[in-house]
């Protein structure tokens, strides 16, 4: 059968509370966002490796907070208004310095008018590469939660809602035997879940597990 074309149809991503998922490897965290009316100092840094759902529970905050979620192009363009921000991938900002300069001034006016402040970052902020040093000393302050790499039924729950997002209905099988086969990763889940639905579109075949065996190997091959 000739390969289709798939179309470049929109993933719409569930960001809502009820679409993250508990589980020991980001019950910590999760916790700590809940506390975000009685952090000590105003601010948190969440981190943990890619894909781990920083950015997911960035917006759950900001839901419960009536936060605006701000990245690089928004904190260097940033006006002074009092209110609660959620700074998502801070290290995308270092080496800016008229990024860096307009994030010490957010964070200052914010916390000083009340505000709370969310930063998120891969790493912990002690390794965030920041040159200004006033700004680098308040980030490396900041208390920290970490998101763990995930646990067998953490991946399993990832996984569903990856094929969610892209509005599919997977075999019931598919999910627990890509869970003990696939690297642990958040990062990893939504390769081969984006890889499954392009190759389904282009070939026309069903999602199951002999196309997802051959995602799998055919990643492993490229590494």
């Amino acid at each position: 059968m000739a390969e289709q074309i798939p179309f470049d149809l929109p993933v719409r991503p569930a960001t809502g509370r009820g679409d993250f998922f508990l589980s020991p490897s980001n019950a910590t965290a999760v916790a700590a966002i809940d506390l975000w009316p009685d952090w000590p100092t105003g601010k948190l840094a969440l981190y943990g490796p890619e894909g781990a759902g920083k950015s997911h529970l960035a917006h759950v905050w900001a839901a419960q907070a009536g936060a605006e979620i701000l990245r690089k192009q928004d904190v260097a363009a940033w006006v002074p208004r009092p209110g609660n921000f959620a700074i998502e991938d801070v290290p995308e900002i270092a080496g800016d310095p008229e990024a860096e300069r307009a994030l010490f001034h957010l964070h200052n006016f914010a916390l000083a008018e009340g505000g709370r402040l969310l930063f998120t970052g891969t790493d912990a902020p002690s390794h965030w590469p920041i040159a200004l040093p006033d700004l680098a000393s308040r980030l490396q302050a900041t208390p920290t939660a970490r998101l763990d790499l995930p646990d067998d039924a953490l991946l399993e729950a990832v996984l569903l809602k990856l094929f969610a997002d892209r509005q599919i209905i997977p075999p019931p099988s598919l999910i627990p035997w890509l869970a003990k086969r696939m690297d642990r990763s958040f990062a990893e889940a939504g390769r081969v879940v984006a890889a499954l639905d392009a190759r389904a579109l282009a070939t026309g075949r069903p999602i199951g597990l002999k196309l997802a065996a051959e995602i799998l190997k055919a990643g492993s091959e490229e590494r």
